[in-house]
C-alpha cells in the first residue's frame, strides 16, 4: 500500500472542492480482526507497509492499526501470543468517506492526532487510506 503525503497547505493553493476521494490511496493489505498481534506485524513487515486495514469476519473495515502501535502493543508488558487486532483496536475509530472535503479529513486528523484514517462506503467496507504527513 502506498501511503498519500501531503505537503502544507500554501496560502495560494485553493483545495476547497477537493475530496478525500482524490487523495486516498487503494485499500492496501486488510486483515481480519482475529489475527493475532504478532502476526498482523509480520503482515505489516512482509507488505512493507506502515498501516493494515482491519475487517471483521462480515468484510467490514473495523478500523486501521499502524506497525508502530503493534511494536507497542508486543513491547508492552501486557502482551501475550494470544491477543489479537479486535482486543487492542478499541471502539470509535475514526473513519471518512471517500466524499468527505480534504480540509475537513485534514482538520479532524490534527484533531484527534492520528496518522492515517480508513476510508470506507456507506456500507462499511474499506476503500482505500488516506495519510497525511506531519
Amino acid at each position: 500500500m502506498t501511503l498519500v503525503q501531503m505537503q502544507p497547505r500554501s496560502p495560494h493553493v485553493d483545495i476547497v472542492g477537493r475530496t478525500v476521494d482524490d487523495a486516498m490511496e487503494a485499500a492496501g493489505p486488510q486483515v481480519c480482526d482475529d489475527m493475532t498481534v504478532e502476526v498482523a506485524l509480520a503482515v505489516t513487515a512482509g507488505s512493507r507497509t506502515d498501516h493494515l486495514l482491519v475487517c471483521d469476519e462480515d468484510g467490514l473495515c473495523t478500523g486501521l492499526i499502524t506497525r508502530t502501535r503493534l511494536s507497542a502493543i508486543r513491547d508492552s508488558s501486557a502482551y501475550t501470543d494470544r491477543l489479537r487486532l479486535r482486543d487492542v483496536l478499541g471502539h470509535g475509530q475514526p473513519f471518512a468517506s471517500p466524499t468527505t472535503a480534504m480540509a475537513e479529513a485534514e482538520h479532524a486528523m490534527r484533531y484527534r492526532n492520528v496518522a492515517a484514517l480508513a476510508v470506507v462506503d456507506e456500507q462499511g467496507s474499506a476503500l482505500g487510506v488516506l495519510a497525511l504527513a506531519r
